[in-house]
């Protein structure tokens, strides 16, 4: 990309979109296209196609989905479903129909098998079933990367999916029941200072990255020569357990009251740290530790959200 090339990042008011909008301003790119959902609703084909005529972006950033936590995705999974296919058909077509440069589609981890072998490698996709609380919204984000594919071995479409690790950051769903696992501990941790629920027993593993990583990861691999329907993973490395999470995020904002483990509710997969060793044989590695990204995150939500 050049600094001065047309650049859209759908979703930019979201949890990815806001930190690759911000990291491109402040790399010198100043000629960026956003849309509040308000004023282009990406489940609408025909008024997205009028957008792409009317913008013709050369690069396109598709942050843009409806996410949440296991209890959102398994609550409102025909929501999750629905919403995300037709984004991403709008997006990924619209974007081949008015010659885009470059697309890049974001996946997710959830779209591995529940049980993949770890790290988990960017050939364990289909390769078994997936964990059954966020199926939904996985099979979307599966057909997304799998559509990316379609189109550029049929089309010679340039794309690329990259399958992060957990994301977490400013303008994330600080929800208590619906929001990801960080943003919803923070929010019960602040709000309720006596005694705080949390699901599961606390025994699963998971690998996170600060969002700014992430969005300086997508930026990495737009500006890289991979194309034609590129899957890669982009991660860590730093795994913790839920419950020892729950204690970093306590110990973070100054909860002194109990923790109850709710059992009889799901835990998720047991374990899916990536193997993103692709990406960093490339010469990107993430810059922020759990600590900081935590630190930032916490000081972003005492000022907005609070």
């Amino acid at each position: 990309m050049k600094l001065d090339s047309k650049i859209f990042v759908a979703g930019h008011r979201g949890l990815v979109g806001s930190a690759i909008t911000k990291h491109l301003i402040s790399s010198g790119y100043c000629n960026i296209i956003t849309r509040s959902r308000s004023e282009l609703d990406l489940t609408d084909s025909i008024a997205v196609q009028n957008f792409f005529e009317k913008e013709r972006p050369e690069y396109v950033f598709d942050s843009a989905a409806m996410v949440g936590g296991i209890r959102a995705n398994d609550t409102y999974s025909a929501e999750f479903i629905y919403d995300n296919l037709t984004i991403q058909n709008n997006l990924i077509h619209s974007s081949y129909l008015f010659g885009v440069v470059k697309f890049l589609f974001l996946g997710s981890v959830c779209v591995y098998p529940k049980y993949a072998p770890t790290p988990v490698k960017e050939s364990s996709l289909l390769d078994g079933l997936l964990e059954p609380t966020n199926e939904a919204y996985a099979v979307a984000k599966i057909a997304g990367i799998k559509m990316c594919q379609a189109y550029s071995k049929q089309y010679g479409m340039n794309t690329l999916t990259i399958m992060p690790a957990n994301l977490y950051g400013p303008n994330d769903n600080f929800h208590p029941e619906n929001g990801h696992v960080i943003p919803a501990m923070i929010e019960k941790f602040v709000k309720n200072p006596q005694e705080v629920t949390l699901w599961g027993d606390g025994s699963a593993m998971r690998e996170f990255m600060f969002s700014e990583d992430m969005a300086d990861a997508c930026i990495f691999l737009m500006n890289s020569e991979l194309c034609q329907g590129e899957v890669v993973n982009a991660g860590t490395g730093d795994e913790v357990s839920i419950k020892e999470l729950s204690q970093l995020i306590a110990d973070a904002v100054g909860f002194e009251g109990t923790v109850e483990w709710d059992t009889s509710k799901p835990n998720g997969t047991p374990k899916r740290p990536l193997d993103f060793s692709k990406i960093t044989s490339m010469g990107w590695n993430p810059k922020n530790t759990m600590a900081e990204g935590l630190a930032k995150t916490i000081r972003w939500y005492r000022e907005n959200k609070i």
